[in-house]
């Protein structure tokens, strides 16, 4: 089962600089295990000293953020897309 995940420009320098990388898994939290096999060092930029999501990322499998979905347990299946978005701060 193969799912897609998009990866940011500032993660890039841990994937060897790939936009998208090809992980199995059945939940996200699997699927950001497997990221952290591949790359080590990854899964600190995604989840906090708890294991859980952090504040300034958000992940959307299918374009569904999951923070309104089951978080990392969210269920992923073949084809799904994982996107791993930075949070952008702003304003004037």
């Amino acid at each position: 089962m193969s799912i897609t995940v998009r990866i940011p420009t500032p993660l890039r320098k841990l994937t060897n600089g790939q936009d998208k990388v090809s992980v199995d898994g059945d939940t996200l939290r699997s699927i950001v295990e497997e990221l952290e096999n591949e790359f080590p060092g990854i899964k600190d930029r995604i989840c906090d000293e708890n294991g859980e999501i952090r504040n300034f990322v958000n992940l959307y499998v299918n374009g569904e953020d999951v923070r309104f979905e089951a978080g990392l347990d969210t269920p992923t299946s073949s084809g799904s897309e994982v996107s791993i978005v930075p949070a952008v701060a702003g304003g004037n």
